[in-house]
């Protein structure tokens, strides 16, 4: 697994799938997760209708590099938060959703890609619509998927997920396996398999178990604030994809995408929670290699 310096202090985790002369995707993916959440034949699918895919680990996340420097207590920060204390939260908090998203376009730097495809699901969206409004120069195409605008009145959880996501795994290797059966709870109604969650959460845990990550990664997404004034403005050609099903970013939260970003496409899939089953993926794939079709590399 390559692993690359993208700017001082941090390194990024990567691998690659299909020929480097096609136009480049950059997966970018969500919360805690693993690059390994974008599946290994997902990504070989793609590359093999012509794209040149590109996945990795977010910082404090996976392979990448570690803040361990800045613990941060879940606990306290939402408290923070919800009482209004930014300043506090902000302390708590070492890097934010633009940093993030600068090692994404750092990592496609250092692999000599001007520009590419950006698509990122879930928090990794955000990072996307972060990078496509920073830097549009550098985003060839945006895909916005199961993810939101930063707004809080828009994607917001169902009580019952949210207690998922938030409710701390076991440890251990059998318990975090097991645990994983919780995300049924945002998964496909038709299509969610324990089995599959079990699967990924064991791979996960074997690659590169660590929890401390999250709650950073937490803080930067929850203190990135609005993006709905930059989406507003953003001439960048972008693919909105939402699951109605998905119960962990609420449908909505797609639909206000689509409504600020001039242009925008938006489509809604049926059977589709916050996940991506591989009943699905022949309508993903086709979505996604029509839109980065749209402009040259």
């Amino acid at each position: 697994m390559p692993i690359i310096d993208v700017s001082p202090g941090v390194s990024i985790a990567y691998d690659t799938f299909g020929d480097p002369s096609d136009p480049p995707v950059l997966l970018v993916m969500g919360f805690g997760a693993q690059m390994i959440a974008w599946h290994d034949d997902f990504c070989r699918a793609l590359a093999g209708r012509g794209r040149h895919v590109i996945r990795y680990d977010n910082r404090d996340c996976g392979l990448s590099s570690r803040f361990d420097d800045h613990p941060v207590d879940v606990g306290r920060f939402v408290a923070a938060v919800s009482s209004g204390d930014v300043p506090a939260a902000v302390a708590m908090v070492p890097y934010g959703l633009r940093d993030m998203a600068d090692d994404g376009l750092g990592l496609l730097t250092a692999l000599g890609i001007g520009r590419a495809h950006v698509v990122g699901a879930s928090m990794g969206g955000m990072i996307a619509q972060t990078m496509a409004v920073t830097r549009p120069e550098r985003v060839l195409t945006l895909t916005s998927m199961m993810s939101s605008t930063g707004e809080s009145e828009y994607g917001q959880s169902t009580p019952e997920a949210r207690a998922v996501l938030f409710s701390p795994k076991p440890a251990d290797r059998e318990g975090y396996v097991a645990a994983a059966e919780r995300e049924l709870v945002w998964a496909s109604r038709r299509y969610g398999d324990p089995a599959v969650l079990r699967e990924l959460a064991a791979r996960s845990y074997d690659r590169a178990y660590y929890p401390a990550g999250t709650g950073r990664q937490l803080g930067a997404m929850i203190l990135a604030g609005s993006r709905a004034e930059a989406l507003r403005g953003l001439r960048v050609p972008t693919l909105v994809i939402h699951g109605l099903d998905d119960t962990l970013i609420g449908v909505d939260g797609g639909r206000r995408t689509a409504e600020l970003v001039p242009g925008a496409e938006l489509l809604l899939v049926p059977d589709m929670g916050h996940d991506r089953p591989r009943e699905l993926w022949p309508e993903l794939i086709d979505a996604l290699v029509a839109h980065t079709g749209r402009t040259g590399s």
